[in-house]
């Protein structure tokens, strides 16, 4: 029987290791930032290991492939540290794909957190090795200095005591300048779900959520367990929850056609799209146009778009790996997780 691995969470005393394996700090205002997420935090408790790498960006790159990778494993191997949140996302993760050790973090199973970029290490830890991540906030999230509805969710998730989210009321269609470095979301447009067909939707399977911009990079690789990982666990079915940081319409279209044929819908329950981050089109498609003409509209399940899983915050936090209930009904949203 398989069994999906579901590290401890985080209580009082716990050590977060927060690495660099994408980007870190590119400005004095995002290392202000950094510094008063690590303050915050050790407030309510905890220790924080900061990446010297944090503070450093060429490129979009915190440092070197190999050097970003030997701090991923470093903090994995070490006893003392309980959980890993990536510093930033970025765009260039997948370079320290070959000299990740895979059997340091198999044999030291932790939660790892992150957003966007950071995908390509939780991927290939959920399907290839069924341990469970977290798509949710990367560490600068949390140096706002004030903690919307999603940010103190994430904290008790992380802590083990929610398993349950709602949709949001309001989300950011554009960021505000930064002035202090500390600013929370420009929370200016109104949230509202939408499904393909229907007017409510209950999908219930087993989550696989990530940056689809990353996923796509991924597939096909040696780094994509999503064949092995949907066989094994047929039985529940699989959900896909795809956040679009930077894919045109028409490149999501052919995305969705290459996971299809890539046999990634085969067992799926349901589909949900969060907001696009860049919305887009050179031939004038919105998304239910987009969703519409693309194969999955053929597939004949929920597909749920416009969700609090976007690149425009703020954003749900998600399990991956774990059994998930989404519900839908009159533009809100739901999403329930069972460790199982």
């Amino acid at each position: 029987m398989n069994k999906m691995i579901y590290p401890n969470f985080l209580k009082k005393g716990s050590v977060i290791g927060v690495p660099a394996p994408s980007n870190g700090a590119y400005e004095e205002l995002d290392i202000k930032r950094y510094k008063n997420a690590k303050i915050k935090m050790e407030k309510m408790g905890y220790k924080v290991e900061l990446s010297k790498n944090a503070f450093k960006s060429d490129r979009c790159r915190s440092a070197d492939a190999q050097t970003r990778a030997k701090e991923l494993n470093e903090m994995f191997e070490r006893k003392d540290i309980n959980f890993i949140w990536c510093a930033s996302g970025g765009e260039f993760l997948v370079e320290i794909l070959p000299y990740v050790d895979f059997d340091k973090l198999v044999d030291n199973p932790k939660w790892i957190e992150g957003f966007s970029d950071p995908t390509g290490i939780l991927f290939p830890l959920t399907t290839k090795y069924d341990i469970a991540t977290i798509y949710g906030n990367n560490f600068k999230s949390f140096g706002a200095e004030e903690y919307d509805t999603s940010l103190v969710e994430n904290l008790e998730i992380v802590k083990g005591n929610l398993l349950t989210q709602h949709s949001y009321e309001m989300y950011e269609n554009e960021r505000q300048e930064k002035v202090t470095g500390l600013e929370g979301y420009n929370l200016t447009q109104k949230v509202e779900w939408k499904l393909l067909d229907g007017k409510t939707a209950t999908i219930k399977g087993r989550m696989l959520a990530g940056c689809i911009d990353i996923i796509s990079e991924l597939a096909g690789t040696k780094y994509d367990g999503t064949n092995i990982f949907i066989e094994k666990y047929k039985n529940d079915g699989i959900i896909w929850c795809f956040d679009n940081c930077d894919l045109s319409k028409e490149e999501l279209i052919r995305t969705l056609w290459k996971f299809n044929e890539l046999g990634y819908f085969k067992y799926t329950k349901g589909i949900i799209f969060g907001r696009c981050g860049n919305d887009n089109s050179y031939l004038g498609y919105d998304m239910l146009e987009c969703v519409k003409d693309s194969i999955i509209s053929k597939l004949n399940i929920p597909i749920i778009y416009d969700a609090d899983i976007s690149h425009k915050g703020p954003s749900m936090t998600i399990i991956n790996g774990s059994i998930s209930t989404v519900e839908y009904k009159d533009g809100k949203g739901k999403i329930s997780f069972e460790l199982i």
